[in-house]
């Protein structure tokens, strides 16, 4: 099952599910059927099967939670140092400019944890720590916020118009036809 955020449950959502299990487990003892057992816990008849299966071969142990699916690309302590490297900034670790990218990121790692990610797996191991995409941690000095609220009212929707206008001959589907 896949996760908002590519993460996975949080540890209060996994004791949440498997207090579920535990109910199961007291329902299958009062020898209730599974289909019963999954429209009073509001899961799936599937589940409540393989919930069974795992009781009757290792009993309540089986519906424990083993904790989190995977372990973490790199452990918190390894993540605090990447977040101090990135912290520097991209011109302290060779790079031209200041644009950070996620190519870069997956350079650093390497460079310093001998570890190798995938684009999309830098990505999802940022998200998982707050960090977003093209969101700057603060705004430019330079930044007039009369002329940005100026330009907001006034010329977008002026420019947004003549994007939407049907041109004669474009190919729009919205226009009626001429029949």
């Amino acid at each position: 099952m896949r996760y908002p955020q590519g993460g996975g449950l949080s540890a209060d959502r996994r004791a949440f599910r498997e207090h579920i299990r535990m109910d199961a487990a007291a329902m299958f003892v009062a020898g209730q059927g599974n289909d019963v057992i999954a429209k009073q816990l509001r899961g799936s008849v599937r589940s409540v099967q393989r919930w069974r299966r795992a009781w009757e071969h290792q009993g309540p142990n089986g519906l424990r939670s083993t904790g989190p699916a995977s372990r973490p690309a790199l452990r918190e302590a390894l993540f605090a140092v990447l977040e101090q490297e990135l912290a520097k900034g991209p011109a302290a670790h060779g790079w031209p400019d200041q644009t950070r990218t996620l190519a870069r990121i997956k350079t650093l790692t390497g460079r310093r944890f001998h570890k190798s990610f995938t684009l999309s797996g830098i990505a999802k191991m940022l998200r998982r720590h707050g960090f977003s995409r093209q969101v700057p941690a603060r705004r430019a000095l330079e930044r007039d916020e009369d002329k940005v609220t100026g330009w907001v009212k006034d010329t977008w929707p002026q420019a947004e118009a003549l994007r939407r206008r049907s041109e004669p001959g474009s190919a729009s589907r919205t226009r009626p036809d001429s029949h």
